[in-house]
């Protein structure tokens, strides 16, 4: 093999070594330092230096240095256009020197370069025209002859740091972009479920937000009580969100839509094959919960069976996957809510004692809309706030709807008023909430309610009355919830489904 041969067959080596360097480390200065090794044994170079481009100065920094120490070359920086390495990075320009003593921009500020050996600097360009670095080495003085080779070939050198340097700045890129979203997240949820967007100015509701303040910093386990519509999802956001959990997930499960062998699988998972159609693995809500807080909506509607089952992760935080065997334990905190009488399905036996114990820790009961009623003009307010900004036109109320609305007993609550708000905007043609179509909405909310009122306490199991009657009683009893007025009456949820389009019963929403 020639002489010739023999040097390209070193320099593609080279290349293919410096590849594998570039391709393997995560830690940026140790790749570069790997690089200056690798031409160091394979090429006999010496005394090589890597600087990079500060993004916001454009100073040159020192990244990597063969043959001193990290400490004896961490504060050395040049600036745009100072020195050799400043000339080559400004001017985006190859210099060649076969004596570096001979260029009067030699500063010697390392201390490393030899001034008698020749000198190659190559620019390390990113985005076409962009330098980001340069990369200077020295070679010995009987291989003067050969520096445009070796010009060239570390051209090819700096070509491979680029690409490396590029990725490493994209992906820097891509962190900051994400961290960015990451804050606004945080900023936006923060605005969404703080306290401030709680909206109410009475008494009974001041001692609520006091108490959400109080609980909020702690562990505790919190029961929020209270009529459908009157907001406990928001309570239990308002918790989590203003907790040292903050940056936990929240999870959120209504135990009345599930039946029990669904719900015990959806809060405590399944292995694979456990039942039919189990064909993986699946993490329950608790154990997706670990390390932030689950919301047990609708605690009350739990059957005793399963009650026993959550009473032991209350207790002891662990639990066993259905079908499984290993014992699992998590880091939960716990928001239950209900708008039952726990005291009182505690007496009939149908909810445990050790069970409304344990949930009932911190009690937090928010009132009805009917027992705040000074609350109704800034919560109209808020709410066509929230409407003008969903149908993107400005919205007005005027004093005497405001007036009207104080005076309706809102069985449904802030649900129910949310409601006839959105429907009533929706029926304004001037973009002004008036009496009339305010009128509307009132008479059919108190038509329904009064409809429905002579069939609540009827005996849904006495099959001598009329099944839609019974069904009707049973979603008002349910607070107009599917999935609980089905199990008051034996049914499935896709059952009582099919029963409520054929029979035509209109669904309140409360």
């Amino acid at each position: 093999m020639t002489l010739e041969a023999k040097l390209y067959c070193s320099k593609l080596e080279a290349l293919y070594q410096v590849s594998q360097v570039l391709s393997r480390s995560l830690n940026f200065h140790e790749t570069l330092q790997s690089v200056l090794q690798v031409l160091q044994s394979s090429q006999k170079m010496m005394h090589g230096v890597v600087t990079l481009k500060d993004t916001t100065s454009g100073a040159m920094l020192v990244g990597a240095v063969l043959g001193q120490t990290e400490d004896e070359n961490e504060e050395i920086v040049y600036q745009p256009g100072e020195g050799i390495f400043g000339a080559i990075a400004e001017e985006g320009k190859t210099i060649i020197l076969a004596r570096l003593a001979d260029d009067p921009r030699f500063l010697n500020r390392l201390e490393l370069y030899d001034p008698e050996l020749p000198f190659i600097g190559v620019p390390i360009r990113i985005y076409d025209e962009v330098v980001a670095g340069v990369l200077a080495v020295q070679v010995s003085k009987d291989e003067r002859h050969i520096l445009d080779e070796h010009a060239h070939f570390l051209t090819m050198i700096a070509n491979l740091i680029a690409q490396s340097v590029r990725l490493a700045i994209e992906v820097e890129k891509e962190r900051e972009d994400l961290r960015n979203e990451r804050d606004n997240l945080r900023r936006t949820v923060t605005r969404s479920y703080g306290f401030d967007n709680m909206v109410g100015s009475s008494e009974i509701m001041r001692r609520v937000f006091e108490l959400i303040r109080n609980v909020a910093k702690w562990n505790t386990t919190v029961l929020v009580r209270g009529e459908s519509g009157t907001g406990k999802e928001l309570i239990a956001n308002a918790v989590h969100y203003n907790s040292p959990r903050v940056n936990g997930p929240l999870i959120k499960v209504n135990c009345a839509a599930l039946p029990d062998n669904l719900l015990e699988s959806e809060l405590f998972g399944h292995e694979k094959g456990a039942f039919t159609g189990a064909v993986n693995q699946r993490k329950g809500r608790f154990e997706q919960a670990n390390g932030g807080t689950i919301f047990l909506d609708e605690i009350g509607d739990v059957t005793p069976a399963f009650q026993v089952k959550l009473l032991r992760v209350l207790q002891e935080g662990e639990f066993e996957r259905v079908g499984g065997n290993q014992t699992i334990k998590v880091d939960v905190r716990v928001i239950a809510a209900t708008n039952r009488n726990l005291e009182e399905l505690v007496d009939e036996g149908e909810f445990r004692e050790d069970l409304y114990y344990r949930l009932n820790v911190v009690p937090i009961y928010l009132p009805p809309l009917r027992d705040r009623r000074e609350d109704i003009p800034v919560l109209v307010e808020y709410l066509i706030d929230k409407i003008s900004q969903q149908q993107g036109r400005e919205i007005k109320i005027t004093q005497e709807a405001i007036r009207m609305l104080m005076q309706h007993d809102w069985p449904g609550n802030v649900r129910e008023l949310e409601n006839c708000l959105e429907r009533s905007a929706i029926m304004c043609t001037d973009n002004l909430i008036g009496e009339p179509s305010l009128s509307v909405n009132l008479l059919q909310s108190e038509s329904l309610t009064k409809s429905i009122k002579p069939t609540a306490n009827i005996d849904l199991q006495d099959e001598s009355i009329d099944e839609r009657e019974r069904i009707v009683a049973a979603l008002e009893q349910c607070g107009w919830v599917q999935a609980k007025a089905a199990r008051l009456l034996g049914m499935t949820p896709r059952q009582i489904a099919y029963r409520i389009q054929v029979m035509d019963i209109k669904v309140r929403q409360l």
